[in-house]
């Protein structure tokens, strides 16, 4: 049985030198970069087997994208895309310090995930896994998306695979009334789901504290599992009705891009492991905090790491 099932776009990164703007840029870093392949990279290098399932142009650049996936252990379904409008989604990275911040511009309007399919995927192994995971981002690209993404979810449970599901807002890509209405149409099929606090407030307009939230989620859409990230605040979980709150761990952040996956994919590996909700979250809490110390938007860790920063042993410098 496969671990781990996900499902989304992934991009090409593109991103000049630190300190450098966009439009004085004549060079640019290139990685890979989509919410659903970091959850499945971060399961794959914290010691499960994972399978992204997605649609590429069968391309160059395509094929640039697998290679770097399958480097980290990622099993990969892709339905290859030969039309005359193929193209791989790409955005641009300029990072920025106080105050100036990041800037994320994207080009991914009618990438040739959009146009994905349930009959051109791979949905066996869907359905023969522990867990399947897409995240909000995913319905958010087009109408056929959002069908293909409702079509798995009922193979999911067809076959008694678990579904998580991240709510994972994008302004950029659609509003806050369209969101809703797709998620309240997808949540009755989930059986874990991540929330960030300002998600649930601002798009599904619920109101009360963090506790508040995740019951009313839990009760309203009969999930197994509720998670409601809050920022520095940490996270906090609910299952079978009882509560479980996780701070943060400290860390310097040199790249936060990628941080909430890396929680997702902590979170998932620890829970397909068997563990319990305390476990998942400080597991995925951990990963978040070394997630935040490495470039590009996958979390490239050890299960050691990982382990070092839950039992706070990781000063020093390793000889």
């Amino acid at each position: 049985m496969t671990d781990l099932v996900t499902f989304g776009e992934t991009m090409l990164r593109l991103s000049p030198p630190r300190g450098e703007r966009l439009e004085r840029a004549r060079e640019f870093d290139v990685q890979a970069g989509g919410a659903e392949s970091n959850v499945a990279a971060a399961v794959s290098l914290l010691g499960l087997d994972s399978v992204w399932l997605s649609k590429l142009p069968d391309s160059a650049l395509g094929r640039r994208i697998v290679r770097e996936l399958r480097g980290h252990g990622v099993r990969t379904g892709i339905s290859w895309d030969n039309t005359e409008r193929k193209r791989v989604g790409t955005y641009y990275l300029e990072h920025g310090g106080t105050p100036r911040g990041t800037e994320v511009v994207y080009d991914r309007t009618d990438s040739s995930v959009t146009t994905a399919t349930p009959q051109e995927l791979a949905t066996g192994v869907v359905a023969s896994a522990d867990t399947f995971y897409t995240s909000g981002i995913t319905p958010a690209l087009s109408e056929t998306l959002r069908e293909t993404t409702a079509a798995l979810f009922e193979v999911a449970h067809g076959g008694g695979t678990t579904v998580a599901f991240d709510l994972n807002y994008r302004s950029k890509l659609w509003s806050s009334a369209a969101a809703r209405e797709t998620y309240e149409a997808l949540l009755p099929g989930v059986d874990v789901l991540f929330a960030a606090e300002r998600d649930a407030r601002e798009v599904l307009g619920r109101d009360g504290d963090a506790v508040q939230l995740a019951h009313g989620l839990a009760t309203d859409f009969d999930a197994d599992t509720v998670v409601v990230t809050r920022g520095d605040k940490g996270a906090l979980g609910i299952h079978g009705g009882e509560v479980f709150e996780q701070p943060v761990y400290e860390s310097e952040t040199f790249d936060a891009i990628g941080t909430g996956d890396a929680f997702v994919g902590g979170f998932l590996t620890a829970r397909i492991a068997g563990g319990d909700v305390e476990r998942c979250l400080s597991y995925g809490a951990a990963a978040a905090s070394l997630k935040r110390t490495i470039d590009g938007d996958i979390a490239v860790l050890t299960p050691a790491e990982v382990e070092s920063v839950i039992a706070d042993d990781t000063e020093g410098i390793s000889r």
